[in-house]
């Protein structure tokens, strides 16, 4: 009976210490759209649609509304962006809030920069070696090309090329939206390249031009 005690007092206590331990935190609910951004996204949304929006949405919106909680988290840069590809796409009625935050992802074409298909297009033309001396619409589209190789957006199939180059394109497409360096455009290539310009060559040459400097070449 003692040792019964002594086991029934023990996990008396393991309880009570587990009770007493702090409940795990809960997940942090996400932070609706301030409503200064809504606000003025209320305000563009009217100027593009006029009644449309208001009819559909409201002629205003608080922290209860769903558009607050659907944009939940997002910038003033990414509903800039939003708001910018609605006025392009030239719509008679509104996007639903889903619709709108889809297409406040950055693009290329947002940041200034050519679309996939057009860059890969350009590539494709500035790749051969009668463009040599050609001007790149943005660094982005010759550093992916670059990265690419000029030989397989030559040689490849379009599909094999095509599918190397929009990899790569996205990467730099990243890199600007990031604000991180890209390679310089090419002032100009030239327009021959002797493929016997070795290291083992310019060695040689070197060696050749010192013995002549000395005096030393041979008759």
């Amino acid at each position: 009976m003692h040792k019964a005690s002594k086991l029934a007092a023990r996990v008396v206590t393991q309880q009570s210490i587990r009770s007493s331990e702090p409940l795990p935190s809960e997940k942090p609910k996400a932070v609706k759209l301030s409503q200064g951004l809504l606000d003025k996204l209320w305000l563009k949304m009217t100027e593009i649609f006029g009644h449309r929006w208001t009819a559909s949405f409201g002629v205003s919106a608080d922290q209860t509304h769903a558009w607050a909680s659907v944009l939940s988290g997002m910038t003033g840069e990414q509903i800039a962006i939003g708001l910018n590809a609605v006025a392009a796409l030239d719509e008679k009625w509104p996007p639903s809030a889903t619709e709108f935050k889809a297409l406040c992802r950055p693009t290329a074409e947002s940041f200034g920069l050519p679309s996939a298909y057009k860059a890969y297009r350009e590539a494709t033309n500035k790749a051969h070696p009668s463009a040599a001396n050609a001007e790149w619409s943005h660094a982005a589209v010759y550093h992916a090309a670059t990265e690419t190789g000029f030989h397989n957006l030559n040689t490849l199939k379009e599909d094999a090329s095509r599918k190397i180059f929009e990899r790569n394109y996205a990467i730099c497409v990243r890199m600007v939206i990031a604000g991180e360096p890209l390679k310089a455009l090419p002032l100009a290539l030239p327009e021959t390249v002797d493929a016997r310009c070795t290291p083992e060559v310019g060695r040689a040459a070197l060696a050749e031009l010192r013995k002549a400097a000395r005096g030393e070449a041979n008759d």
